[in-house]
């Protein structure tokens, strides 16, 4: 790595955008065929939000090195979301294809697995808004496996199949985060939440108490908590 990339990829890890795109031009200059130096202000593009910019970029990398699979992951993430579903899958399931077999061979790589799992969401959040929960469940369980610690997934997951109308499973999911993750209040506010919508009042208010045992205040605890004692119309919806 030469010194002025290694300044470069300094200066975009302190967020220095400016500093990191003027260096990676110098890169760039210097080297017409850097994919580092593409790659890294391809990402300065992105962050900052030029995506036409870093479209191009992005691009350019996979022209020099069509393996690039954090840049194809990245280039697809794009792509969908500014709407070009087709080019962000075809490019998409190209770089999956191409991890599966790095992976056949033993390598894994987290920040990797990290983008993939952003994809699967992506995925997953578009058919849920679609009321296509069958597929939805399908990339949010593909997700929440490359992405084991975001936990929000999870409750996602309960969400789309209490939508199915598949309640205990909802609750077998939430259940389950809660025992595996005492701490992770929202799994607690769903399982109240799913407890209330149900007629449960009692069980909800308990789960929403702990809450409240555990972090005093707790603004939507607290809200639930008024809520299941002083309305007895009141509908509480999971979504």
């Amino acid at each position: 790595m030469t010194d002025l990339l290694k300044k470069a990829k300094d200066s975009f890890q302190k967020n220095d955008l400016k500093t990191a795109g003027l260096l990676l031009n110098e890169v760039i200059d210097q080297n017409p065929n850097s994919t580092e130096g593409f790659f890294y202000l391809a990402n300065v593009f992105h962050v900052k939000g030029e995506l036409g910019k870093a479209i191009k970029a992005f691009s350019r990398v996979l022209e020099l090195d069509p393996n690039h699979t954090d840049a194809a992951i990245s280039l697809s993430v794009i792509y969908n979301d500014i709407g070009k579903y087709e080019e962000a899958k075809v490019i998409f399931e190209k770089a999956n294809n191409q991890i599966k077999n790095t992976q056949g061979q033993g390598l894994s790589d987290p920040h990797l697995n990290k983008k993939f799992s952003l994809r699967h969401y992506e995925l997953a959040e578009m058919y849920a808004s679609y009321g296509r929960y069958d597929e939805a469940l399908f990339e949010y369980n593909k997700s929440s496996t490359l992405d084991p610690d975001n936990l929000e997934i999870r409750i996602k997951i309960s969400k789309n199949y209490s939508k199915k109308g598949f309640i205990s499973k909802a609750l077998e999911e939430l259940k389950r985060l809660k025992n595996e993750q005492p701490g992770y209040m929202p799994a607690r506010i769903a399982i109240g939440l799913l407890y209330y919508g149900n007629g449960n009042i009692i069980e909800a208010q308990a789960e929403w108490q702990n809450v409240l045992s555990r972090e005093p205040g707790h603004p939507e605890a607290t809200m639930y908590v008024g809520l299941s004692r002083g309305a007895t119309e009141t509908t509480i919806s999971l979504s």
